[in-house]
């Protein structure tokens, strides 16, 4: 959320941003807020007002019911103030509501407007414009008809989506035998990286997340038909533990001298994936119930810029300990993510699509999550409280990872060498060879 004041005084900066998006359907917003803005300002002005009369004039009929003892005209003019009390009372009433009124729409629309954009981000309309950052790693070479993942998962018999999809439906697979093993061994060591070397703290948070916190980072009201929602309840299945992760000091003023605060998680992450029919319909890379090791990062406002390339690198390191090629691009303005102010997307080189795809998506959010989610710091003890900056990315993930790790990895005889560094995490096993399959028969 943008801070209310800067909107007051910057509404053109805020439409230039707003344009800078290609989102020009929220424009009037801006005016909106502006207008409910001066309107609940003259409301609250009015009704303090009110209340200071008020209380005058009560402490008057005190002193006019006082002298109504020795001079009995003094009863009426307590009865004439004692209505014009009660007209006032009235009034402040119709004020406190309408502030309500007003207050709720202020805030509702202004948690529609979205981030301002950093200077350094790219004017672009899609994907298509993001300007390459940097690239590591050599494309590899292939002197056999490359297999899609999928294709491998299925002929080695380690990925299932037909009986997924008797299950629970498209967009679901069954990991089986070392596909499972590969997975677990992926997000281990994912987070063994960010915890030993990266000097993250691993969380365990839950799982089924309520509409505040959702709304604390952003995920609503925008987003609401992407997410899972528990019937009847305002609770969601997590899209990402981006939500418990950044909201943990929700509403809390931090010691200032705790940050940074680096924290990681694995979760199960949920989506609808609305919006996505026809997209990558078949694999691991867009699905309905996902892993992911997820980064998180409370830090004070002059030191996040730095924290981003530093999340950036973390993430980068995870490809590159897997020798897997990868680059990293700057999301332009109509590809940059509601909430942040600038993302650095990482991308995975994916053989037989010829072509990188996003893996992971770090971004800074300065104060933007901190003002939704009331998340402030103290420098030192009794100082004023301040927004933290809070940034997240992922580290990785962890089905887009095991999908591109089988196909750089494959071989010519259709079995996936396992990455040097996954080894000791898969029990020694270097190759991924073929599953023995279950028999069984259709039932009659």
């Amino acid at each position: 959320m943008l801070d209310m004041k800067f909107l007051r005084e910057n509404p053109d900066l805020v439409k230039e941003n707003i344009k800078k998006k290609f989102q020009d359907e929220k424009l009037p917003l801006v005016d909106e807020v502006i207008e409910l803005d001066a309107k609940n300002r003259a409301a609250i002005t009015e009704a303090s007002e009110l209340r200071a009369s008020r209380n005058a004039l009560s402490k008057q009929i005190g002193m006019l019911m006082g002298q109504a003892k020795k001079d009995p005209a003094k009863l009426a003019e307590a009865e004439a103030v004692k209505q014009q009390v009660k007209e006032q009372a009235d009034r402040l009433a119709e004020l406190e509501k309408q502030e309500t009124e007003l207050e709720e729409k202020l805030h509702h629309n202004m948690l529609l407007i979205p981030q301002m954009i950093d200077s350094s981000v790219p004017i672009g309309k899609d994907d298509s414009e993001n300007p390459e950052v940097r690239k590591w790693g050599e494309i590899p070479t292939f002197d056999f008809p490359i297999k899609a993942h999928y294709e491998l998962g299925d002929t080695l018999g380690i990925l299932d989506a037909e009986r997924a999809g008797k299950v629970s439906g498209a967009r679901f697979y069954f990991y089986l035998s070392q596909a499972a093993s590969l997975e677990r061994a992926v997000y281990n060591f994912m987070l063994d990286v960010h915890t030993q070397q990266n000097d993250y703290t691993e969380v365990i948070p839950p799982y089924i997340i309520n509409g505040k916190s959702m709304q604390g980072t952003g995920q609503l009201p925008k987003f609401a038909d992407d997410m899972y929602k528990v019937e009847g309840e305002s609770m969601y299945m997590t899209p990402t533990a981006e939500v418990p992760l950044t909201n943990y000091f929700s509403g809390e003023i931090i010691d200032g001298a705790l940050l940074p605060v680096h924290l990681t998680a694995l979760t199960p992450c949920f989506r609808k994936e609305a919006g996505s029919a026809g997209k990558d319909t078949r694999g691991l890379i867009r699905q309905h119930q996902f892993h992911k090791v997820e980064m998180v990062k409370y830090c004070k406002p002059e030191d996040s810029w730095d924290e981003l390339e530093s999340l950036t690198a973390e993430a980068e390191k995870i490809l590159q300990l897997l020798e897997i090629p990868y680059h990293v691009v700057c999301l332009c303005t109509g590809d940059i993510g509601f909430s942040s102010a600038k993302t650095y997307d990482i991308e995975v080189w994916m053989p037989a699509q010829n072509k990188y795809r996003e893996i992971s998506s770090c971004s800074n959010c300065l104060d933007f999550q901190a003002r939704r989610a009331n998340i402030r710091f103290r420098r030192t003890p009794g100082a004023k409280p301040e927004f933290v900056h809070t940034l997240n990315g992922s580290g990785l993930a962890v089905g887009r990872t095991v999908a591109a790790i089988m196909e750089n990895y494959q071989q010519a005889d259709g079995t996936i060498r396992v990455p040097d560094v996954l080894v000791p995490y898969m029990n020694g096993v270097t190759v991924i060879g073929k599953r023995e399959a279950f028999k069984s028969s259709k039932g009659e």
